[in-house]
């Protein structure tokens, strides 16, 4: 039978996580389809952003480092994104941005591996990847006289050969949703002497992560999606402990050195992850960022990563069925895997054309999702309708409703128009 309504609004009112909306601010009116690129607000941010500001910075000056604590918060939250992706306490350190710290481990990465074996000359990753990702790639391959080699996911397995150094790989495509089986690709990568950098950027607090099961040997991403810190959070980084203290990362800043109130004139990297540090902490960014950190502690009481993946799958699978039961006939193609081992916290749509005017129609009625842009017209990569499904703070009448704006979208020719004015304005 045809989900309806009330199916959905029964789905909410048995759904264990409900209450974790309650942490979250969210616009009236609104169904928010993009907690892939920017979470929402935790109701607490504002609140305590004010307080470091007020009190701890502006009262408590210098002291602060010390009495609030601000000198060892890239650990505290690093601890605390650790139990979300299958690390270790005190194997994790919340610091600069993803670029930045993928070139860390992809320095560190490279360093190993070809100290290892000089006749590794390749790293291999998808042509899909982030481009952020590619870029840093790129560039210490023109550095070092490497060869960066882009493939299809299919071909990733043939490609890992004896003269490649890294596997470098996002465990869910921000384009379509598809996640990588983790453990397996790991295998097989260091089964041929291949060290495994994986960018976690759409997966941390949305998927289960096992980062110490998998064997991964280094990983990074960010905290403003899923893990809902706020605009430009600090991001993160995971070495294995195995290779944590093989060698320097390439930024030797005063804040990863060993004793960095020293004020040595040579450096002495600290041990393990705090190598990974930088620079000066940018305080009041993380500060914010505790506040959505918090709100995953809270939903361990609620069962944690698997309650919130388990609730993830439930809302995508609903999504799906609903998009393809209200919206037949309307060119609307799904980019993202149906198995739920393959899939991340999102749903693609896929469309031949109109897919930014659907978009665009869609956040002129308050549901906001996101655009893709296809590979050119070369048929394999279309155009994205993007959705992504935070379990902290949806719930499954939204997945109804935002259907069903679509479908309107769609049947009444309201994306055409969106699509016309977009071609005709004035700039």
């Amino acid at each position: 039978m045809p989900i309806t309504l009330n199916d959905c609004r029964a789905l909410d009112a048995r759904d264990p996580l409900r209450s974790l909306r309650d942490h979250f601010d969210i616009p009236e009116g609104v169904i928010y389809l993009d907690g892939n690129s920017l979470g929402v607000m935790p109701r607490a941010a504002p609140a305590r952003v004010a307080e470091v500001v007020a009190r701890e910075w502006g009262h408590d000056l210098i002291r602060s480092w010390n009495s609030a604590g601000w000198v060892d918060l890239p650990q505290r939250l690093g601890n605390q994104i650790a139990s979300l992706i299958g690390a270790s306490q005190d194997e994790v350190v919340c610091t600069d941005t993803t670029s930045v710290n993928l070139y860390k481990v992809m320095s560190a990465a490279l360093n190993i591996a070809r100290t290892d074996n000089p006749s590794r000359r390749r790293v291999v990753s998808e042509r899909s990847n982030f481009p952020t990702d590619l870029y840093i790639a790129e560039g210490l391959c023109r550095e070092r006289g490497l060869e960066l080699v882009l493939l299809e996911p299919e071909e990733i397995a043939d490609s890992l050969t004896d003269d490649v150094a890294v596997l470098m790989l996002t465990h869910v495509n921000y384009r379509t949703g598809a996640m990588h089986d983790m453990a397996a690709v790991t295998a097989a990568a260091q089964a041929r002497g291949i060290l495994c950098v994986w960018d976690l950027c759409h997966s941390a607090g949305a998927v289960q992560v096992d980062l110490t099961g998998a064997n991964a040997d280094f990983a990074v991403g960010c905290t403003y999606k899923y893990l809902n810190g706020g605009p430009g959070s600090p991001a993160f980084v995971w070495v294995h402990p195995r290779h944590a203290d093989r060698f320097w990362q390439p930024l030797s800043g005063w804040w990863g050195h060993a004793a960095p109130f020293a004020f040595t004139p040579d450096y002495q990297p600290a041990p393990g992850i705090a190598r990974y540090l930088c620079g000066t902490q940018p305080i009041l960014s993380m500060s914010a960022l505790q506040c959505g950190l918090d709100v995953f502690t809270a939903a361990e009481a609620l069962g944690g990563m698997a309650a919130l993946r388990a609730k993830s799958l439930e809302l995508t699978d609903l999504f799906i069925q609903l998009v393809e039961e209200r919206c037949p006939g309307h060119g609307l193609g799904l980019a993202t895997p149906r198995n739920h081992a393959q899939r991340g916290s999102q749903v693609c749509l896929s469309r031949d054309e109109g897919a930014y005017a659907i978009v665009q129609a869609l956040i002129a009625r308050g549901v906001i999702g996101d655009f893709r842009k296809g590979d050119g017209g070369a048929g394999r990569h279309p155009d994205i309708l993007r959705f992504g499904f935070t379990p902290l703070y949806l719930g499954f009448e939204d997945a109804w409703h935002a259907v069903e704006h679509l479908r309107q979208v769609l049947e009444n020719g309201e994306w055409q128009r969106a699509e016309f004015n977009q071609q005709n304005a004035v700039t």
